[in-house]
């Protein structure tokens, strides 16, 4: 078993420690090295794991279902251990960051790799490669990996079924609910994109940014032929069209247009993550999504209830306007 070194901890937003769960010593027999023989015969990789995250919500209800499932994760990694062959263990390290990392609930990860049977012509006891990744690099890390072994990127291949997706709107300029009626209509018109259902309307205090006006928010759950970078440039093009301009980090606009989650898929690129990585915090996407989809479920390596997470986190701040309609009946 390889020895458990202490790991600096990764602070979260208020300047806290965050947990650490860490899975040592899991083994797998892989094909990695520059040289002919490694490829060939291939050796032992043990890979060491720290995983960034806030484990209360677990602890506190004794759920499974809201920290990060170790057993799953430790067969994806030793997927990747046997599965296509590096010359570096650097590189195997990297892909076994972003096995970690695609799961929402995990900061920051630390990697670190042995090869114990490295061929090496002197006595040594390990060579070990360490590497600390962030979410925050996750996509430029996934990216890379699909890269590198010619992988298309899910986010552009088109479906060869209809998928449902969630979209959320939201709007704190202008003629508030009017902006969002004709959102609706425009994606509703767009081929390849059909609306199943609204939400009911909520209005929500800002989150983050300047001050700025209240919203109105809501979500739709729509039916899509169109490829996930295909539908995010629908709703851009959409949100261009009524005036958006992004000129301010989570500041007022008279349109946001989010694509939430896409069926079951869990991908990234430098235009879009799926599921959205802010989705799980914020009760104003939650709560009209759960409105219109009571079922929902954010994807991941342990999909999570949309009821669950709402639960987790509240609903402060979100207040029902049940005059308001999208549908234009008052």
């Amino acid at each position: 078993m390889s020895p458990v070194h202490p790991v600096p901890p990764v602070l979260d937003g208020h300047g806290r420690p965050l947990d650490q769960i860490q899975l040592v010593g899991l083994t797998a027999f892989g094909h990695h090295g520059v040289f002919e023989q490694e490829r060939r015969d291939g050796q032992d990789f043990c890979v060491d794991l720290v995983l960034h995250l806030n484990t209360r919500p677990a602890a506190a209800n004794d759920d499974l279902t809201r920290t990060v499932h170790y057993g799953e994760l430790a067969i994806a990694v030793a997927e990747v251990i046997r599965g296509s062959a590096v010359d570096l263990i650097e590189t195997l390290a990297e892909r076994v960051a972003v096995v970690a990392l695609s799961d929402l609930r995990v900061a920051a990860v630390d990697v670190s790799v042995h090869k114990p049977s490295a061929p090496i012509p002197e006595r040594f006891a390990d060579v070990i490669v360490r590497i600390r990744r962030h979410r925050a690099e996750f996509a430029t890390l996934a990216a890379a990996a699909r890269a590198a072994a010619a992988e298309p990127n899910p986010l552009d291949v088109t479906p060869s079924s209809p998928q449902r997706a969630v979209l959320a709107l939201g709007a704190n300029l202008g003629d508030r609910l009017q902006t969002l009626r004709e959102a609706v209509a425009d994606l509703d018109a767009v081929k390849g994109v059909s609306v199943l259902a609204t939400s009911p309307v909520v209005e929500t205090d800002p989150v983050g940014g300047p001050e700025q006006p209240d919203y109105l928010n809501a979500a739709m759950l729509v039916e899509t032929t169109l490829s996930p970078h295909a539908l995010l440039s629908v709703c851009q093009r959409i949100e261009a069209g009524h005036g958006r301009q992004r000129t301010v980090r989570w500041g007022p606009r008279t349109l946001d247009v989010d694509v939430v989650v896409y069926g079951d898929l869990v991908a990234c690129s430098d235009r879009l993550e799926l599921p959205h990585p802010r989705a799980a915090e914020r009760a104003f996407v939650l709560v009209p999504w759960l409105a219109v989809d009571e079922d929902g479920v954010l994807p991941g390596s342990a999909p999570r209830a949309v009821r669950d997470v709402l639960e987790q986190i509240g609903s402060e701040g979100v207040r029902a306007r049940p005059e308001l309609r999208l549908d234009g009946v008052q």
